[in-house]
Order: C-alpha cells, then sequence, then structure tokens
C-alpha cells in the first residue's frame, strides 16, 4: 500500500503558499473600484470617486491613459466656484464644503493642460458604500477574487482527501 500522508502533506504545503502569495498579491495590489467615469472629451477622460459626502476625487488621463501634466482644474456647480486641491498622486480633490443642503445633480470642471482648456460636465455620484456617507460594505464584495481563491483551494483539498481514502 502506498502512504498517502506525504503526498496530503505536499498538498496542504501547496496550498497554504498558494493562499498566502494570492492574500500578498491581493495587498499589494490597489483597487481602483471605487472610480467611475465622469466625463470625457476627444482629449481627456475624467474619472471621479466619492469617498466622502463632502469630497470628490478626481483622476484626470489623456484619452490614452497618460497623465495629464501640467494640470490646472477649476470646478463650479450650482453657479459657485468650488475649491480644488491637487494631490501627490495625481489626482484633484474638489470639496463640496460649500454646498449647504443637498448638492447639486452636476459638476462642471474647466481643466486645462498643454495649452488647451477644456469643459467638461457630469453628474455627481453618491458616496461610495463603505465611506463615511454610505454603508457598510461587505466582505466579499471587496473581496471576491480571494474569496475565490479559497474557495478553489478548498475543493482541491476535498478532493485530494477523497482520492487518498478511496486509494487505501
Amino acid at each position: 500500500m502506498m502512504s498517502v500522508m506525504p503526498v496530503m502533506r505536499q498538498l496542504v504545503a501547496i496550498a497554504i503558499t498558494a493562499g498566502s502569495a494570492v492574500g500578498l498579491a491581493c495587498a499589494q495590489a490597489p483597487t481602483d473600484t471605487h472610480f467611475s467615469v465622469f466625463g470625457r472629451s476627444t482629449l481627456v477622460s475624467v474619472e471621479a470617486a466619492r469617498l466622502a459626502p463632502d469630497t470628490l476625487t478626481l483622476r484626470i488621463r489623456h484619452t490614452n491613459q497618460t497623465a495629464v501634466v501640467p494640470l490646472e482644474v477649476e470646478a463650479a456647480a450650482g453657479g459657485r466656484n468650488l475649491p480644488v486641491t491637487a494631490n501627490t498622486d495625481g489626482t484633484v480633490t474638489v470639496s463640496l464644503k460649500d454646498l449647504r443642503g443637498t448638492p447639486p445633480a452636476r459638476l462642471d470642471l474647466l481643466i486645462s493642460h498643454d495649452g488647451i482648456r477644456e469643459f467638461i460636465s457630469g453628474k455627481l455620484a453618491a458616496p461610495v458604500a463603505g465611506t463615511a456617507g454610505g454603508t457598510a460594505a461587505g466582505l466579499l464584495r471587496d473581496h471576491k477574487q480571494m474569496a475565490w481563491w479559497i474557495l478553489n483551494i478548498a475543493i482541491v483539498l476535498i478532493a485530494a482527501i477523497a482520492i487518498s481514502r478511496r486509494m487505501s
């Protein structure tokens, strides 16, 4: 009879190594699930994330996904100019604190880049779930890929155990 325990130990070691590698990859790769398309022109695309109820983060790129540098942004909503701050990661934050009460449904942007000024208007999205302005997000929604890897590893281990019992 063949000893199944060394094979099982190897399978468990492989599963643990694969699980930790997947966990490391998920921890290192930032997710961009919060950003959605805000507006586009022929030269630039603007993605927006409403991570808090009183701020809007904008990611402005050329249509070929390269960074737009130099960049100047002016924002207005409901006839009021809004403060705009450039972030170190290349995004731009628009403060919505000056809009007391219900924010307007549209935001107008005047983007100056490469000697060109473009006007882009778009809808303001609701705050993302799991942030200060939204409800708590589910664990599986935020970590679907990790959940699938864990499920696949569990199925392989169960199959290995079933096969090893039949062989003995």
